[in-house]
């Protein structure tokens, strides 16, 4: 269960770091963008975010 869950880390980390490398300009826009949002849009993109995860984890790992 251990070496599963830090494999969901590090695969969590290539991910990130996909856009800035691949394309830091569109990064940059985006990051610029995600702090004029209000904190109730944070706050929903936060849980839809982990409500997707949790869904793919449910259909995929169990």
């Amino acid at each position: 269960m251990g070496e599963m869950l830090l494999g969901a880390v590090a695969l969590m980390f290539v991910l990130e770091g996909l856009l800035p490398f691949l394309s830091p300009g569109a990064w940059r826009s985006m990051f610029m963008r995600a702090t004029q949002l209000t904190d109730g849009q944070i706050r929903f993109l936060g849980l839809a975010s982990i409500v997707v995860g949790l869904l793919l984890l449910t259909l995929f790992a169990g």
